[in-house]
């Protein structure tokens, strides 16, 4: 069974959208460990719009499954990286403008500038994953820059999906969502082939996680906002339940294999 990393951002958006001290991110992380989650992820972005360097070094103290730490390649990130040491480092793009992360690390672009994060970080025991799209070439290029891990982003999948609806297998979906889909399966199979672990995230939903979930070769998968958004409802310890119930009958099933 893929493992579920569930992503607090979106507490510390509600906690900043009033400048208070509430919903904490250090209940929520105790209480998502609780539900049986994976691994905690956190973005710390460069204008700490969300979580904050406060956040993140108490989270360091209190996770005990794995703390993920989502940030860009900067040499500010790279040094609270090296001081706070998370379990694992994702290298995400990062715009200033942006609602949330809009694609994958333009790892072509700036190889050597991504190549030189990985090493500083992995050099000190922290193991490296890049967000990327599942494009071959992107896939090769991580492989060869010497990162552990890629993170498959699922955003274009995930916006097919819902424009298209809640689906049960493979095929339902149309044409689009396949599409989308079949690309995820192929960029997941290169990337083990070449010995990277994958991961994947972005968007993904109680309607559209299965799929995805069912993929042997993808280990973890990084959600946040739809758990958030669920545990509005029901609470949060519930909506992780809800969503490791579904990624745990994928993979038993193999029904989108």
């Amino acid at each position: 069974m893929a493992k579920l990393c569930v992503n607090i951002d979106h507490v510390a958006t509600l906690r900043q959208a009033r400048g208070e001290e509430e919903p904490d991110p250090i209940a929520a992380a105790r209480l998502v460990e609780k539900a049986g989650a994976h691994g905690i992820t956190v973005h710390l972005r460069e204008d700490r719009r969300h979580i904050q360097d406060r956040d993140v070094l108490t989270l360091r103290k209190i996770v005990k499954t794995k703390l993920n730490l989502e940030m860009a390649a900067t040499d500010e990130m790279v040094k609270i990286a090296l001081k706070i040491k998370p379990d694992q480092v994702t290298l995400v793009p990062e715009k200033r403008r942006e609602l949330t992360t809009e694609g994958g690390l333009s790892v072509k672009a700036s190889p050597a500038r991504i190549e030189k994060a990985v090493d500083r970080l992995q050099a000190k025991g922290i193991p490296v994953s890049l967000f990327i799209e599942p494009d071959p070439e992107t896939i090769a290029l991580s492989a060869r820059l010497g990162a552990a891990f890629i993170e498959i982003h699922t955003g274009r999948y995930s916006r097919a999906s819902k424009a298209k609806g809640p689906f049960l297998r493979q095929g339902f979906g149309g044409q689009a969502v396949n599409k989308e889909f079949l690309a995820i399966v192929a960029g997941a199979k290169l990337a083990h082939s070449l010995g990277l672990q994958v991961h994947a995230g972005h968007g993904l939903t109680y309607q559209n996680t299965a799929p995805v979930a069912a993929l042997s070769e993808i280990e973890d998968l990084n959600i946040g906002h739809n758990i958030v958004a669920r545990a509005v409802m029901v609470g949060l310890e519930q909506a992780v339940k809800e969503m490791l119930a579904i990624m745990k009958m994928a993979r038993k099933v193999k029904c989108f294999k």
